[in-house]
């Protein structure tokens, strides 16, 4: 895939060390929100190699799902000598304080895949409300009728009400048309698979099983809710996901899960440490390709950059395993007479 930095840019991170006044190389620090998801051990690689690549360093910090400690992580990355900070926010206003640390000290902000609700800070993420499209796109597709649940993401995250837009707008005619009816939605606290399923086994409690699809927002809900339609032989109801984890690209193999929108994050990663280099060798966030003004929710005005998502069902699994996201032998654990290329 083609570098999307314009050469202005890259020109800039390619110098960035001349910027400073001590000629060193660029430090960029990532504050990660939960780093025990597998999601972000691929998006770490991607930024990684793309500071390798830009001469740049590397230094971290894991909050563990804590708003109140993200907030201390940055202002020790800060205290450690960043240059530019990439933030995965654990709570998109808790981490309002950080940004204004960071912009005290010119220190430029890239709000990684999660919205920070402050111009200051670049956005770089998929289009999540096309992610919620997708997902709901191919539920209704493989239950176009009957009683839906929706398990969203954190209340904490803008991430979970524009996929829960999304899905909404996919699944509008149906419900006015009385082809399908909302019988329950529950928000994921955290995202965590388990809360998930806690959710979904109290919904199926109160509906008595009678659920015919579950629109769940991303892989680790998904998972949480597979567990609990497992645990009450209910494995063909439609569930829908995000992000392409393994665990989730076998579950779609097997048969157990519809759709995981696939965000190759090897590439948010990629972009990310370019554009935070860039940032912090003086370019404007304008600068950067692909980059435009947007409009939040919120009514705040932010520069930002959207990453298309590609949805991933039965019928095209061999786009992960083509792409090297995930091995065919990893893809069809435990999975006889599937789809391709399990069959």
């Amino acid at each position: 895939m083609k570098n999307l930095l314009t050469a202005s840019v890259l020109a800039t991170a390619t110098l960035t060390g001349a910027a400073f006044a001590d000629a060193h190389a660029p430090v960029v620090g990532v504050s990660w929100s939960n780093f025990q998801e597998e999601r972000w051990k691929t998006d770490e690689a991607a930024i990684r190699g793309a500071l390798e690549a830009a001469g740049a360093s590397y230094i971290s910090t894991d909050a563990q799902s804590s708003a109140s400690k993200q907030l201390s992580d940055v202002e020790s990355l800060i205290a450690q000598g960043a240059d530019a900070l990439i933030i995965l926010a654990q709570d998109a206003q808790a981490i309002g304080p950080a940004v204004a640390a960071a912009q005290n000290e010119g220190i430029p902000v890239v709000g990684y895949d999660r919205l920070i609700e402050d111009p200051y800070a670049f956005y770089l993420t998929f289009d999540n409300i096309e992610v919620g499209r997708m997902q709901a796109r191919a539920v209704f597709e493989a239950q176009p009728t009957g009683n839906y649940v929706m398990i969203k993401g954190s209340p904490t995250d803008p991430n979970a009400d524009f996929l829960r837009g999304g899905q909404q707008e996919i699944l509008q005619a149906a419900i006015d048309a009385g082809d399908i009816t909302i019988v329950a939605e529950a928000y994921t606290d955290g995202w965590l698979p388990a809360n998930a399923q806690r959710n979904m086994e109290q919904i199926l409690t109160a509906q008595d099983n009678n659920v015919d699809a579950v629109v769940a927002s991303n892989d680790g809900t998904a998972g949480g809710a597979v567990a609990a339609l497992t645990a009450q032989g209910m494995d063909g109801i439609p569930v829908s996901g995000q992000d392409g984890d393994h665990a989730a690209l076998n579950r779609v193999a097997k048969g157990t899960q519809t759709v995981s929108v696939w965000k190759d994050a090897r590439d948010l990663g990629r972009e990310a440490g370019e554009i935070a280099v860039a940032l912090a060798g003086g370019a404007a966030m304008s600068e950067i390709e692909g980059a435009q003004e947007w409009t939040s929710p919120g009514g705040t005005t932010l520069t930002a950059k959207f990453l298309e998502p590609i949805p991933v069902t039965a019928d095209n699994l061999t786009t992960v395993t083509d792409a090297g996201w995930i091995t065919v032998e990893a893809l069809c654990q435990g999975v006889e007479g599937g789809p391709a290329p399990c069959n």
